[in-house]
């Protein structure tokens, strides 16, 4: 049953491709009505998507004015929480492969610029060993500048061939985690409730207000003991060293990303989030088989706690780089192996159907509920883009005559194209806020590049295919061949000029 749970997203997937060019072949008059209706279907979405990104662009530039720090202070004075925020410590964890010194040093540096208190911060650099040498190196020196400022710093170095591992951030994290409990959690005595535990991938620079509006969402939550606390994910910290096409791809993640915290019922982790440390050890910390360990936790955390287990957006950035190698075409081969390792999540739709089906206390609308959100997710990413750009054009090359001569095939690019124009307003309000989420330009930066940045939209089709759909079908097609067709956990290499 598993095997067969691990073929579903890629039967669908190519299943609506393989049917595209045979409707197409012998129904040409329904594909055309489809795909008519199809386009109609997605100018409504992109219309009500980009209400949804305004919403939270328009919360999180309040948030990123506010001091959250007095917040917290005022409701635990005022009685309005039942823990007092002083009571709280922050487990940070900095999982590593062979980054540079000065990427993990900047992600340090804004931790330590935090508007909070230092005091209660405990960090953990973990390396691999099979990154060698430099890696201790880099995180000793790291260290070094840094452990006097914090509560506790903490260096690990996860083992390589441990049996039952992949080798990547998952196993790397749960070592982290088990390290960090067993010699400073536990040796202080630090209540597991009383600790919210953040994993930042190693680029991953906090803006000074994270850990104040963190707590105070903690503290405010009905039940934060059931909770993960998902923060927009900015690619910004080198944009303006990345590719156009590059640039446009990472905005484009973070644009959905900002949608889906408007729609917390839909949120799921990615990425960068935090969490209380107690549901952590709770459910024996990250599994360490698998690639997508930042969504993985959720459904540990959804199926073991039988539905109860919610994301509660921050509606507040963390910065992280976009896609950079030393030459375009690095770029390119990089920003395409990164989609492609994102889009492998689809290996969390056999884990959470079984976990759905082995447990009994869990609503059955809720099952219901997250196997068509899951499923109809990694079907609309690998095949809505090609829906809408080769639907148009092949009921009139495939339909033969008959259609050929039709008035519905005489309309049919017409109709699509004005459709499409009406929808590409979602495209332009994505490139406006492109541009307000761009950090302070390098001295080199003119006024007309701003024109630039905002041309670059038009490759938005294109990457939508080559760096939306492909990947995702090439992981989901891994996926269902399975044995050496299998990913691994790819690290995405940091470069900054």
């Amino acid at each position: 049953m598993s095997r067969f749970f691990e073929i579903i997203p890629a039967l669908l997937a190519w299943g609506t491709i393989i049917g595209m060019f045979f409707l197409s072949y012998f129904f040409p008059v329904f594909v055309a009505v489809f795909i008519i209706l199809f386009d109609i279907y997605w100018l409504l979405k992109t219309i009500f998507l980009s209400f949804h990104l305004r919403h939270t662009f328009r919360e999180m530039k309040k948030n990123l004015k506010i001091d959250w720090l007095s917040r917290i202070k005022n409701i635990s004075k005022n009685g309005k929480s039942e823990k007092n925020w002083e009571e709280l410590y922050h487990l940070i964890l900095f999982p590593f492969y062979n980054e540079p010194y000065e990427v993990i040093r900047e992600s340090f540096k804004s931790v330590l610029g935090s508007n909070y208190p230092s005091q209660k911060f405990i960090l953990v650099l973990g390396a691999e060993e099979r990154a060698g040498k430099e890696a201790v190196f880099i995180a000793e020196k790291i260290k070094n500048e840094f452990h006097d400022y914090f509560l506790e710093f903490l260096i690990t170095v996860h083992p390589s061939n441990l049996p039952g591992e992949i080798p990547g951030k998952g196993s790397n994290e749960t070592w982290m985690a088990q390290k960090v409990k067993e010699l400073v959690i536990d040796k202080k005595n630090i209540p597991y409730e009383n600790i919210l535990v953040s994993v930042f991938d190693v680029d991953t620079q906090v803006l000074p207000e994270y850990f104040g509006i963190l707590s105070y969402n903690f503290l405010i939550t009905e039940h934060p003991e059931k909770s993960s606390f998902q923060p927009i994910p900015l690619f910004t910290n080198n944009i303006f060293q990345a590719p156009s096409l590059a640039r446009v791809v990472s905005f484009s993640t973070t644009f959905w990303q900002m949608m889906q915290q408007a729609r917390p019922e839909r949120l799921t982790t990615f990425s960068s989030h935090s969490m209380p440390f107690k549901a952590l050890v709770d459910i024996g910390f990250w599994e360490k088989d698998l690639v997508s360990e930042d969504s993985r936790i959720f459904w540990q955390c959804l199926i073991g706690n039988s539905g109860d287990w919610h994301v509660v957006p921050l509606n507040y950035p963390v910065c992280m780089d976009a896609n950079v190698a030393p030459t375009f075409w690095g770029s390119m081969k990089n920003l395409y192996k990164q989609q492609r390792r994102w889009a492998w999540g689809s290996e969390n739709v056999p884990y959470l159907l079984r976990g759905f089906f082995k447990n009994k206390k869990m609503p059955l609308g809720k099952k219901i509920y997250w196997t068509f959100n899951t499923l109809e997710g990694y079907h609309s990413w690998a095949t809505n883009s090609l829906l809408i750009f080769a639907l148009g054009w092949l009921p009139i090359y495939l339909g033969g005559e008959n259609f050929n001569y039709s008035l519905l095939s005489y309309n049919l690019p017409e109709i699509t194209r004005f459709i499409m124009s009406l929808a590409s307003i979602g495209i332009v309000s994505s490139a406006i806020i492109s541009i307000l989420l761009l950090p302070l330009p390098p001295k080199w930066f003119r006024w007309w590049h701003y024109l630039l940045y905002l041309l670059q939209w038009a490759l938005m089709p294109f990457t939508l295919i080559i760096f939306g759909s492909f990947p995702a079908i090439e992981a989901q097609t891994r996926l269902a061949l399975g044995g050496k067709w299998r990913l691994g956990f790819w690290v995405t290499p940091k470069f900054r000029k």
